[in-house]
């Protein structure tokens, strides 16, 4: 039976702590709850479907993706898909955008993934904080309050997460940048 995957850079517990607390306030304040089914992350694959029987291999593969260059991501203010995604802001990272092409290369070749949707709109490296269940007409109200808020942290890549599917996303495997 194939389960949901996705691949990701999930921030350091102490950043990711505050970005948790963000996302419950809004859950508290607004009843926003999609994007507390996973912790927060920058997304490098979207989600595809393997079988879970698979997944020894997918996890082997992903061991043998090697990218050497260390970097820091910038985690910066707020910003928005109007009408119905909030989310902090990546501040532009030329190596940040090198390492998803070549992985996006890779999950092609290797595992015969694709990335289709992200051909149309490019690589826009985010931490959501709303999106599913935020609808128009709360949107424009949440917008206006977070749209003036400060949010400014920084960490070291170190490597990526391997995500699946439960009842809500699970951390499965971390592949450390060596």
């Amino acid at each position: 039976m194939p389960k949901k995957y996705f691949i990701a850079i999930v921030p350091p517990e102490k950043i990711l702590k505050q970005i948790e607390l963000v996302k419950q306030e809004l859950f508290a304040k607004y009843g926003l709850k999609s994007a507390l089914r996973s912790p927060a992350h920058i997304t490098l694959h979207r989600p595809f479907e393997w079988k879970e029987s698979k997944e020894p291999f997918l996890i082997d593969k992903l061991e043998k993706f090697s990218f050497d260059k260390s970097f820091t991501i910038q985690l910066k203010n707020y910003n928005c898909f109007e009408p119905r995604v909030i989310y902090i802001d990546v501040t532009k990272n030329e190596t940040l955008n090198h390492l998803h092409h070549q992985l996006r290369n890779y999950a092609g070749s290797q595992l015969k993934l694709l990335n289709e949707i992200e051909d149309f709109r490019g690589f826009h490296p985010h931490v959501t904080v709303a999106f599913r269940d935020l609808k128009k007409q709360m949107f424009f109200k949440l917008w206006d309050e977070l749209k003036i808020k400060d949010f400014s942290e920084s960490f070291d890549f170190t490597g990526f997460c391997l995500l699946r599917l439960e009842s809500k996303w699970q951390i499965i495997k971390k592949f450390n940048n060596d």
